[in-house]
């Protein structure tokens, strides 16, 4: 995870350049790029480990760039942004970023973030094994445990905390969770996944209601956490 090249694409000189000083002093490469031509010109030519981006970019709008990166870059990008409606951060993540961070941001949290969505990659790459500290889930024998003793959960119940922890530190929104787990017709039922995640953290969670890895991002979805 050292060393990871990032992109940030930003026309906001101090943004870049407190960026660059901060990635670079956490032992990251980093390029950047002012606009949305030049951003997708240097992702194509040298593919970072993942992408910053803003959506207020001069030359194009940030969703029309993320979509285009989703076109074949499967690396984490994540949005970050002034913009701050629910409508922006729920369409930015339906279009594929793993994350979402408005301006004016805390640069330990983005650090955070970014770590997060690194490790959630190299885990998807690397390991049918998820080790979440007291919770272990193993994609290969689809069975999760809690302090090593096996937990019993429904089909549905595992599919969707797989789901989750397949994209560890990624927000997956209400829609796409409904979607993937109980289908197409079900896009709109939240409170029915509402339940179903109050049911899992009773069986995954030490306190339900205190949960460390099903983390509510509030009128979005959720994100799964492993611990450090």
């Amino acid at each position: 995870m050292n060393n990871a090249a990032i992109l940030v694409i930003d026309d906001e000189v101090q943004i870049r350049r407190l960026l660059e000083i901060t990635l670079e002093s956490n032992s990251f490469t980093v390029e950047s790029a002012d606009s949305a031509k030049e951003g997708l010109r240097i992702a194509a030519n040298h593919p970072p480990d993942l992408v910053i981006l803003d959506l207020g970019l001069p030359d194009e709008s940030g969703h029309s760039v993320l979509r285009k990166l989703r076109e074949w870059y499967t690396k984490p990008v994540i949005i970050l942004s002034v913009q701050s409606s629910e409508e922006d951060i729920v369409k930015a993540l339906d279009n594929g970023a793993n994350d979402y961070l408005v301006k004016p941001f805390r640069t330990g949290e983005l650090l955070a973030r970014i770590r997060s969505a690194l490790r959630g990659t190299y885990a998807e790459e690397t390991n049918p094994l998820i080790d979440a500290g007291d919770l272990q889930i193993d994609f290969a024998g689809r069975t999760v445990r809690k302090n090593n003793e096996l937990v019993k959960l429904t089909a549905t119940e595992y599919k969707l905390v797989a789901l989750l922890a397949q994209h560890e530190g990624k927000v997956l929104t209400h829609q796409y969770l409904l979607r993937e787990v109980w289908g197409p017709g079900y896009i709109n039922q939240t409170q029915y996944l509402r339940v179903f995640i109050a049911q899992l953290r009773k069986k995954v969670e030490t306190d339900p209601n205190r949960p460390e890895h099903i983390i509510t991002e509030s009128g979005v979805g959720y994100r799964f956490i492993a611990k450090e």
